[in-house]
């Protein structure tokens, strides 16, 4: 009996791989261990399949537009994710995400289970479709927002996997494959997957760009390195870190690069954020000869509504492959073999770098007196550890939370400049799956959890224990600030619910808080990091004033009345 199961097993093992089992297994190798989604019954084929699978587990979501927020901080942190929704419906109530993760340079294979092949290829009218018997319609969107698109059959399998991967891991970007559903138990036409070359800088490009950026150093009395997402994106921390010390540079990070840096280095500066950030960090940017930026990316909220000065005769712009160095651009140079020679240049910086006081240091606020952006930031800097994973929502949080002080090792996200309102409780989600034994910290406001709140259910499911502060400031405080034009907007009022009821509304149990002054913080906090432990902590802060904001916003609501001056 045990020789005839042997026997079988070594049948089984020479018989060919399903389409379904090969995408599991081109996936595993990528070291993913979870795939995000929800069920529905043009993909029950491919969650049968990952049921059968060893080694990766699916991660159910309330909706597909939550679990692709979930999948693109899984990617942030493990580097890939994997997205699984139904036809039609699906897929377009995750497009939302996928479209983020693209404008944010986010890793994610969204795979989409479709109509069986035969009633695709006799235009049969089912549903979840647009009744029109066009079965690549979504698949042409999704061009648009991915990298790459393919439709997975048994006999390309074996090439279009490995190709949308390779693709997403070199952009950084998501890809998109979709498979029928009477396909995935197929079995794959075996055939040579394609072995790839590793893309390597042009020798003559790279030196010549090295020798024109070492002259422009030796001219400069004062040179830079600034750090923006694409160096978390590709990976280039170790990278800078060693360009900074060789050459003795101060460095400064961006506000979408926010964490891209160890923030507790001596040479780390602070966040540079234009004419809305700290004077001294923009003074320190703008008055260098030389700024050497990693992955920079040149947009509205990424420059203060661009109001950073950034002289492009002094700038070495480096970007994944290709760096510009003044007005000269020189293609076909790899970021990684540019950061890597130039620690050899041979060229240091003199003297040691001096830091400005940073905003959140000191605790500020009486014990009693109510909760203002001025006390509680201070607070929040104070508690984090190394190791932590912040997670800040767009709006006041994501504004207020750059400026607050990183210990070593710390990850921090935030959807910058996507920006989709609701991103964060389910991002929150997606890295404590993807970081188990790490603490998570989600800032998120009273206006964006409303719209994602159903994902506390699945942290609750999956015994994920994040402490979430929900800053309670009666309504869209952000929107509030940026809309100049009129006042006392009703559009921007939200019902008033009861957050700390969240864990009990969804069947779970949490350590839960509304705080109304500093004491009453102080103490939450104490209590959430013994609670954590064991069980998610919730603490409302209860804003004294819900039109109290951090001084950088202040800034930009400054920057924008006087523009609306301007047009009047």
């Amino acid at each position: 009996m045990a020789q005839q199961d042997l026997n079988n097993r070594t049948l089984e093992s020479m018989l060919p791989k399903t389409l379904g089992e090969y995408l599991l297994d081109c996936l595993k190798q990528e070291g993913l261990t979870e795939i995000f989604g929800v069920p529905g019954d043009y993909n029950f084929s491919l969650l049968d399949a990952i049921e059968r699978y060893a080694g990766i587990r699916f991660i159910n979501g309330r909706n597909e537009l939550n679990s692709g927020y979930a999948a693109d901080a899984y990617a942030r942190i493990s580097g890939l994710s994997a997205l699984i929704t139904t036809f039609g419906v699906g897929e377009m109530s995750a497009c939302n995400a996928v479209a983020g993760a693209r404008s944010e340079h986010v890793p994610v294979i969204h795979i989409v289970g479709s109509p069986p092949d035969a009633a695709q290829k006799q235009h049969k009218l089912m549903h979840h479709t647009l009744m029109d018997g066009n079965y690549d319609v979504f698949r042409q969107m999704y061009e648009h927002i991915t990298a790459y698109t393919a439709v997975l059959t048994p006999e390309n399998a074996m090439l279009e996997i490995p190709n949308a991967i390779r693709i997403a891991k070199e952009k950084k970007q998501p890809v998109y494959l979709v498979v029928a559903d009477d396909l995935v138990a197929k079995p794959v036409v075996m055939r040579q997957e394609a072995s790839l070359a590793k893309t390597v800088s042009n020798p003559n490009a790279l030196q010549t760009a090295v020798d024109r950026i070492n002259r422009m150093l030796m001219q400069a009395q004062s040179a830079i390195l600034m750090v923006d997402v694409k160096t978390m994106r590709f990976h280039w921390e170790q990278y800078v870190r060693k360009l900074a010390e060789s050459l003795n540079l101060p460095v400064v990070s961006t506000l979408y690069g926010k964490s891209a840096f160890d923030e507790s280095h001596p040479l780390f500066m602070g966040m540079y954020g234009g004419a809305f950030g700290r004077q001294d960090v923009r003074s320190l940017v703008e008055n260098a000869d030389c700024v050497i930026a990693a992955g920079f990316i040149e947009a509205d909220t990424n420059t203060a509504n661009f109001t950073a000065k950034l002289d492009p005769l002094r700038l070495i712009d480096i970007q994944p492959s290709k760096v510009k160095v003044g007005l000269a651009e020189y293609p076909n140079v790899m970021a990684e073999d540019l950061l890597l020679a130039l620690q050899n240049i041979g060229w240091k910086r003199p003297g040691t770098p001096t830091k400005g006081p940073r905003p959140y240091d000191a605790i500020s606020g009486n014990p009693d007196e109510p909760l203002q952006a001025a006390s509680y930031y201070p607070r929040f800097q104070r508690m984090l550890k190394e190791g932590d994973v912040v997670i800040a929502e767009t709006g006041t949080f994501y504004f207020g939370m750059s400026q607050v002080s990183l210990p070593k090792n710390t990850i921090f996200i935030g959807q910058g400049a996507w920006q989709s309102i609701g991103y964060a409780t389910p991002a929150a989600y997606g890295a404590c799956i993807a970081a188990p034994s790490r603490r998570i910290l989600l800032f998120t406001g009273d206006g964006s959890l409303q719209l994602t709140a159903q994902e506390i259910s699945s942290m609750l499911h999956y015994g994920c224990k994040p402490i979430i502060f929900v800053l309670n400031n009666d309504g869209y405080t952000i929107e509030k600030y940026l809309n100049v034009k009129t006042e006392n907007q009703t559009y921007n009022n939200i019902p008033n619910w009861s957050y700390t009821k969240l864990a009990d509304a969804f069947g779970g149990e949490a350590f839960a808080v509304a705080v109304r002054t500093n004491q009453e913080l102080d103490d939450a906090i104490s209590r959430a990091e013994k609670e954590c432990a064991s069980k998610m902590c919730i603490i409302e802060v209860m804003a004294g004033d819900p039109m109290d904001a951090p001084d950088y916003m202040h800034n930009m609501r400054y920057y924008l009345e006087q523009q609306q001056k301007l047009k009047q």
